[in-house]
């Protein structure tokens, strides 16, 4: 998984790519999880960023939902900074 992912670089993926981010994003937090909890976790740091992205992509997924934003107003504001 990429680090720093941006709201705004995932409101411009499909919806089938954020659900895969996000399943990604849990499985490496499971892991983190696993390594704290055995004492073989160097950096906790990591943690704290991967339940970030996983919050960002939560936020992403409800927003669509909600249809404050959509993909298609995404693209055609893209297409206006040209």
């Amino acid at each position: 998984m990429a680090k720093g992912l941006t709201a705004d670089e995932l409101r411009t993926e499909p919806q089938d790519v954020l659900v895969t981010k996000l399943k990604e994003a849990k499985e490496e937090l499971f892991n983190l999880r696993f390594q704290a909890a055995t004492g073989q976790l160097e950096s906790h740091g990591r943690l704290r960023t991967v339940k970030r992205e996983i919050a960002r992509i939560y936020t992403v997924m409800n927003e669509r939902e909600l249809g404050i934003v959509s993909v298609t107003e995404e693209d055609a504001a893209e297409g206006d900074d040209d």
